[in-house]
């Protein structure tokens, strides 16, 4: 597994801001479709791409374009979801499908109860959105969805994650083709399994307290 963690004033600055308590849901969502899209920049530079021939104002010309089959993108329900238009803007030619999972917060493990994804991921790159890496039970559950259904790599965008979520991810996927990438690699976490600093409950924070 690789780790990248972002080294950006711009990102450090949006994250200081969606960290702070004081900060209200609709600027936070507009501060998280902003840094997703900063932090794909860097999680699609290997994206496949193939040549393609086209035609300028001025003369015949040589550039790439996304390859075929096209990359599919996964945001992790609920809170991935505040996610995907800042993924999509970026890249707009990709699939989309879906994984819900919360976390079981006695014992802190993954409870799978949603899933909508292609049945055959042979030779697709896939992208994973998740707010918080913390524990890294529900990212390990959903990259392994993706590798059984036969994809060959798999990159994550978290906005911030603990070192204890970071090498759960490192234990389960050692030697596989997967990266993190991630805007700050926080501290640790609490007794609560939060992670600290943190910014609290990405879900919560951009949609409300559903009850």
């Amino acid at each position: 597994m690789r780790l990248h963690v972002a080294d950006h004033p711009l990102i450090t600055h949006k994250l200081t801001v969606l960290r702070d308590r004081a900060t209200p849901s609709p600027v936070f969502r507009s501060l998280v479709e902003e840094l997703v899209t900063l932090l794909s920049y860097e999680a699609t530079r290997e994206v496949r791409t193939e040549r393609v021939d086209i035609e300028t104002p001025v003369s015949p010309t040589t550039g790439l374009r996304i390859g075929d089959p096209k990359p599919l993108v996964v945001p992790i329900i609920r809170a991935g979801l505040g996610m995907l238009d800042g993924f999509v803007k970026l890249v707009p030619s990709v699939e989309v499908g879906f994984v819900g999972i919360r976390r079981d917060e006695s014992t802190l493990q993954p409870e799978t109860y949603a899933k909508r994804l292609p049945e055959d991921l042979s030779n697709r790159q896939c992208f994973v959105l998740d707010p918080m890496l913390a524990t890294g039970g529900s990212l390990a559950a959903t990259v392994q969805f993706l590798f059984d259904a036969g994809a060959q790599d798999v990159t994550a965008i978290c906005l911030v994650a603990a070192p204890e979520g970071v090498h759960h991810m490192e234990e389960q996927f050692e030697g596989r083709d997967v990266k993190v990438v991630l805007g700050a690699l926080d501290s640790g976490l609490n007794e609560h399994g939060y992670i600290v600093p943190g910014l609290g409950d990405a879900g919560d924070r951009l949609y409300g307290v559903a009850e």
